[in-house]
């Protein structure tokens, strides 16, 4: 049985799961972009040789490298993972009920590799099969409006699940632009060959509740090691998610304290590791006008239960920083400024 697992922020990199540009950001327009959580469109084409450039560069190193692609791919040949996938993302909800009534065969009988393309690169009006339906969506909306939007950031394979220690939490986000990504996520874990019968479990987030306030983006989250996680509160992550989640982890005697970084709610801090990130055991960049304004509180195991107190801890800049990399006896601190991304 294969183990999964991520236990530093800065160990040796064996296995990495990574998501190349293609359909999902040809179709980005200065129209859409935004609203698709992208400041602009893209070069495709060179962010497709950079991609590679970077694959190849982590295989000359003997690391693993697992395209979601094409785990999605193999993961929709298996009936069971095409049915989990269709059942929860072709609904009247999502696409109007005449719609999913024509496009629910249309990719039922779609080859593998195809559909996988059109689950993250969306599909357009013009995409869908000729009839009377898309005939009528055609003359009210026209064709390039999108039955279901693309989701091209997916390409951040950080955010959608988040590996603590020996289990994954599959990551309900915020913004709606981003919320089909999770279900690709749980399909791939609970399906794909490579994932199906492996040494892991799936934390928390495997469900097709609604989470309403409680959301959670693997951004935010850092196993440090030694039983020890970071995990941000900003605009994407919320006490709600963060709270069931250590309940999960000291349940299972996952982990031995979660320190909550209470961050800006800003663009420029969407995540804790666009402000504050682990170069090496004893290094971390940071953002310091974001870092100075975090506040902590860490909480730790109770009883059995997975109950758990908090209290605050480290509030100045240095003090914070100094306590993230208690794991280790020496620190070094580099300033950075955080970069617009999607």
């Amino acid at each position: 049985m294969r183990k999964f697992g991520v236990h530093s922020e800065v160990g040796k990199l064996r296995t990495v799961m990574v998501c190349r540009p293609g359909l999902a950001h040809q179709r980005l327009t200065p129209g859409n972009c935004r609203e698709l959580l992208f400041d602009d469109v893209i070069w495709v084409r060179e962010a497709q040789k950079d991609h590679y450039d970077f694959v190849l560069k982590m295989q000359e190193r003997d690391i693993e490298v697992l395209e979601f692609h094409d785990l999605l791919a193999q993961t929709l040949e298996i009936e069971e993972g095409r049915s989990f996938v269709l059942d929860r993302r072709i609904t009247p909800n999502t696409l109007g009920t005449h719609a999913a009534a024509v496009i629910r065969p249309w990719l039922d009988d779609m080859p593998a590799k195809a559909l996988a393309e059109r689950l993250i690169g969306g599909i357009a009006i013009a995409d869908l099969p000729p009839g009377e339906v898309s005939t009528g969506l055609r003359h009210a909306f026209g064709g390039t409006e999108f039955v279901m939007p693309p989701i091209p950031n997916i390409l951040f394979q950080r955010d959608p699940s988040c590996w603590i220690y020996g289990g994954v939490v599959c990551d309900p986000m915020y913004w709606p632009a981003r919320k089909p990504e999770t279900l690709l996520q749980r399909a791939v874990y609970k399906y794909h060959p490579t994932f199906k019968g492996g040494d892991f479990r799936i934390w928390w987030g495997d469900s097709d509740e609604d989470f309403t306030g409680a959301s959670m983006e693997g951004g935010d989250v850092m196993p440090i090691g030694k039983g020890v996680v970071l995990v941000g509160m900003g605009e994407r992550t919320s006490h709600q998610a963060v709270t069931q989640v250590c309940q999960a982890l000291f349940r299972a005697k996952a982990a031995t304290r979660v320190v909550a970084c209470l961050i800006p709610k800003s663009r420029g801090a969407m995540h804790l590791d666009t402000v504050f990130t682990f170069c090496d055991r004893d290094a971390v960049t940071i953002f310091r006008e974001v870092v100075d304004q975090i506040s902590c509180y860490s909480a730790y195991p109770i009883d059995d239960s997975g109950a758990c107190s908090a209290a605050p801890r480290h509030r100045s800049r240095r003090a914070w920083a100094q306590g993230a990399a208690c794991h280790r006896d020496g620190r070094r601190l580099l300033r950075g400024r955080a970069g617009a991304m999607g």
